[in-house]
Parts: C-alpha cells; structure tokens; sequence
C-alpha cells in the first residue's frame, strides 16, 4: 500500500483560497487514481475530485466545480487541491485517497474504491 500523509488545511475566511497537499510515500503515485474527499461534523464522507485512471480528465463533485482544482506533481509524489472562493460549507476535515489499479472497476467517485488514505487535514472556513 502507498502511505498518504495530507498537510495545508487551516482557518480562513470565506472569498479565502487555500492548497492541500497530499505527500505519498512507498509507491509510485502514477501508478493509481488519486481522490479527495472531506467529511464534515455529523455527515458522511463525500467525494470532492479526482484524477481519473488516465490522469488527463479530472472529475469533480457538483458543489466544487469552478472552484477546486485536482493535479499531481509525479516528481514530487504529491497531489494537490487548489480551493478558491471557499464558503463556510467547505468546512471539514480533507481526505487524500489512492486507488490501486486493482479497483479498476469501481467508480472514483465511491469510498470503496480506494485501498489507501490519509489521515486528513481540517480546513474551516468563517463567514
């Protein structure tokens, strides 16, 4: 399994941008389909984006589209969300997420298609 370690997450004001970063070790991250997904106080977790088995098309959840940004860096090993005109309802907790290619047949958009996480980073955002 790859390890996922998150960092960037912090208190902004709403208008604010903030990028997350998702540090990956052990495994070559080009070698799987990386997500985001955040879980607010009292809710499931939900998908936010990711980027695709391919890494050229990037699929995005509703609620962040035109505002968040998935990339990778692969000589780095690290993925990115750039988050821009962030409301109080991206407040949450911030998941990285790694799919093996053995998921190959589950949908990106689903937790369970993901062996590997981060242990998160919160981002809370005033009004």
């Amino acid at each position: 399994q790859v390890q996922l370690v998150e960092s960037g997450g912090g208190l902004v004001q709403a208008g604010a941008s903030l990028r997350l970063s998702c540090a990956a070790s052990g495994r070559t991250l080009s070698n799987y389909a990386m997500g985001w997904f955040r879980q607010a106080p009292g809710k499931e977790r939900e998908f936010v984006a990711t980027t695709g088995w391919s890494g050229i098309t990037s699929y995005y959840a509703d609620f962040v589209k035109g505002r968040f940004t998935i990339s990778s860096e692969n000589a780095k090993n690290t993925v990115y969300l750039q988050m821009h005109s962030l409301k109080p309802e991206d407040t949450a907790v911030y998941y990285c997420a790694a799919a093996s290619r053995s998921r190959f047949t589950y949908s990106l958009r689903e937790r369970n298609a993901y062996d590997s996480w981060g242990q998160g980073t919160q981002v809370t955002v005033s009004s």
